[in-house]
């Protein structure tokens, strides 16, 4: 197809094909098993599957779907950490840049961990544990059963709700 453009005021005319091209986008890598000391994009935990991170650094985003297991230590991520309908969650002497979301799941874990953005459990139906984290953003528990146990998290925002007293 062949395409005229005029700038107004400047008398500039291109006459040709323009293709536009694709956004960059960032690989994700499914987990099935374990990853080890390497660099991944985004990560993602598929239904029902269980992944072990050690030592494990994640550019983007860790997702963690329905009836899925993550194990993860000494891991670094730059976006969240994402779990809902989660089977279990447990992440240990981490840092994590954005937010850890669990929501709808059954079982957490986060311990000794740095959380710079918010740790939100919502409506989870198993234990969620959270001990001596640091956490810059809010911690945040409603609506789990049973309710969130742990101490020890030094929040920067608020300790909410069912984790008040954390």
């Amino acid at each position: 197809m062949k395409r005229s453009i005029v700038i107004a005021g400047l008398g500039i005319v291109a006459t040709g094909t323009f293709a536009v091209s694709p956004t960059a986008q960032a690989e994700e890598r499914v987990c099935r098993g374990t990853i080890g000391a390497q660099t991944v994009d985004n990560l993602r935990v598929p239904s029902d599957a269980s992944c072990t991170l050690r030592g494990t650094r994640v550019q983007g985003t860790v997702k963690v779907e329905a009836g899925a297991r993550l194990d993860a230590s000494g891991i670094r991520v730059i976006g969240n950490v994402q779990a809902e309908g989660h089977r279990d969650v447990r992440v240990v002497s981490s840092m994590v840049g954005g937010s850890v979301q669990l929501k709808q799941g059954a079982t957490a874990t986060l311990q000794h961990n740095n959380v710079k953005g918010d740790v939100q459990s919502f409506t989870n139906r198993g234990a969620q544990t959270f001990r001596a984290n640091v956490i810059d953003g809010n911690l945040q528990c409603k609506e789990n059963a049973p309710a969130p146990t742990g101490g020890g998290n030094t929040v920067g925002g608020n300790k909410e709700d069912q984790c008040a007293r954390l």
